[in-house]
């Protein structure tokens, strides 16, 4: 390494009569070297003007901003609405809750009072049934206890009837029929 320093040093030492070689002055060779990149910046960029490509710059960045507002604009009105939107669906939801639920309600009403209803009229059908059945196992009993009264009634006659009282008896019945006969006359 220090060889390498060395020949650099050496060259800068080298009489710059007649010869090429490097020239370690920093100031000096940094005037030349700005020189030189002006020199190709000017000939190379005669027609381009730093104004005109800042202003391009400018007017790019402008547009662009100018793009964004709009489309933050757009965002913000569709932002609204949206939120317009759902805050008329949510008052609708709680309209269709509020509805749905005093509609449950009325149902339920209406379903207790039919149910009932329906109690009530099977209790008065289940009375008249019964009612019904009662009126006809009396109608039943009183038949019968007649037929058998009147079983009775015939067998008491026939047994204690016997000829000759019922001879008396249609003699005294057609001696009552002859009295009315002459009174009626």
């Amino acid at each position: 390494m220090k060889n390498v320093t060395d020949s650099f040093v050496f060259l800068g030492h080298w009489p710059s009569a007649g010869s090429f070689g490097f020239n370690t002055d920093i100031l000096a060779t940094n005037l030349i070297n700005l020189s030189v990149v002006l020199g190709v910046l000017i000939f190379f960029g005669k027609g381009v003007s730093l104004n005109d490509l800042l202003d391009n710059r400018k007017q790019r960045i402008l547009s662009t901003i100018r793009n964004s507002e709009e489309l933050r604009g757009k965002a913000i009105e569709q932002l609204e609405k949206a939120r317009a939107r759902l805050k008329k669906v949510e008052m609708e939801a709680d309209q269709f809750r509020v509805n749905g639920y005093s509609e449950i309600e009325r149902e339920k009403i209406n379903l207790i009072n039919s149910t009932y209803k329906t109690l009530e009229q099977l209790e008065n059908y289940k009375n008249e049934t019964i009612q019904f059945e009662q009126q006809k196992a009396i109608n039943q009993v009183r038949q019968r206890v007649f037929q058998q009264a009147l079983q009775g009634a015939l067998g008491t006659l026939n047994s204690c009837l016997n000829n000759e009282l019922h001879l008396r008896t249609i003699n005294a019945n057609i001696g009552v029929f002859g009295a009315m006969n002459e009174i009626t006359d």
